[in-house]
């Protein structure tokens, strides 16, 4: 059965944890979508479907790309990534 107060807490969530990642997180996050992008297509997966994952990771790296937060972080790999 599913909590009525789902939504609340999801917001409550959202505006008390978000805020909460570090960069060092972030860089992890990101460095697993540099991953993905490096990575083989996994046997199971469709070319479309894979190439949108690959689409969708890029997007990621990219964005977090554009953060200025970021301070002595290598994101050489981020860059790589997306070329």
């Amino acid at each position: 059965m599913q909590s009525k107060n789902l939504p609340l807490a999801l917001s409550f969530w959202k505006e008390n944890k978000m805020n909460e990642i570090t960069p060092a997180q972030q860089y992890a996050a990101t460095m697993d979508s540099v991953n993905l992008i490096n990575g083989v297509k996994p046997e199971a997966m469709t070319d479309t479907d894979w190439a949108d994952c690959i689409k969708r990771n890029k997007e990621h790296v990219k964005i977090m790309l554009e953060k200025d937060f970021w301070t002595t972080e290598d994101l050489t790999p981020f860059e790589n990534a997306i070329q």
